[in-house]
């Protein structure tokens, strides 16, 4: 589905927290109109930080939102889904999208608890997404079509990427790049801390350290080469970088990050 259709829709978030101002602000910014999205929370504090942040409407009734939205996010806590959907399942339209960025809750569970009567669609955003820079990852439901995915494609990209993957690699997604910028941030700390270790200031370590990593990712989004190879061109024989690198292979940097990927998705996969 174009673009062009996407400026058309009125879009709906249940849920009206950090993540669900995020998508929305990134909206406002790219596709819609503000007076196209309403929110719905029963917090007055989230409903006015959404407000204030998007200028699109907040209110404390999740049917308003189903009633007056064609795409629905279920922004919620995980362990909120079932009550949500308990309460609106008597209104999903069959013309509705919903797509839910609850982590760990499945396809067939949405489409069981609404009884079929809509188009739902699974994501996994990440963090970055508050400041439009995220990953995200999506899965389709049985009902979803080819349209759908290209809707949701173009709703995601105004706060980074979205992927399509099948339903089955949403734990792997999870452990990447959902939890990913955990470990990136880790990185980050170290690195600066070898700074200090060396002389310089913290604040200059830490800044020269996140403009550091923010450029390399950017070498490889952007270059579309291998990392190593970039990594080789840093390398000169017998320099400084290589014996970085010397001491990162000593130090297990490769498998402890591979371990880490490895137990968030494990751990995803026990919360499904």
């Amino acid at each position: 589905m174009p673009a062009e259709r996407v400026r058309e829709s009125r879009v709906g978030f249940v849920g009206a927290g950090r993540m669900a101002t995020a998508l929305a602000t990134g909206l406002c910014r790219q596709l819609l109109r503000p007076e196209q999205i309403v929110a719905s929370d029963s917090s007055e504090s989230a409903r006015r930080a959404f407000t204030e942040s998007t200028t699109a409407r907040a209110v404390d009734a999740n049917l308003t939102v189903f009633a007056e939205s064609d795409i629905v996010f279920l922004a919620v806590k995980p362990h909120q889904v079932a009550d949500v959907i308990a309460e609106v399942a008597d209104h999903v339209r069959p013309d509705h999208l919903v797509i839910s960025i609850a982590a760990g809750i499945s396809l067939a569970q949405l489409e069981r608890d609404l009884g079929g009567a809509c188009r739902v669609v699974r994501v996994m955003p990440n963090t970055p997404c508050l400041i439009g820079h995220g990953a995200a990852a999506f899965a389709l439901g049985d009902a979803a079509s080819a349209s759908d995915a290209q809707l949701v494609s173009d709703l995601l990209s105004t706060v980074g990427i979205a992927i399509p993957v099948p339903e089955q690699q949403m734990d792997a997604v999870t452990g990447l790049s959902g939890s990913g910028p955990a470990f990136v941030y880790q990185v980050i700390e170290a690195l600066s801390d070898g700074g200090v270790r060396m002389g310089l200031p913290r604040p200059t370590a830490t800044q020269l350290a996140a403009q550091t990593v923010m450029g390399a990712a950017r070498m490889v989004l952007e270059t579309g080469e291998h990392p190593g190879t970039l990594k080789d061109a840093v390398a000169s024989p017998g320099g400084t970088t290589i014996a970085g690198l010397h001491a990162l292979e000593r130090g297990g940097l490769r498998a402890a990050l591979m371990d880490a990927v490895e137990s968030a998705t494990v751990r995803a996969s026990e919360l499904d």
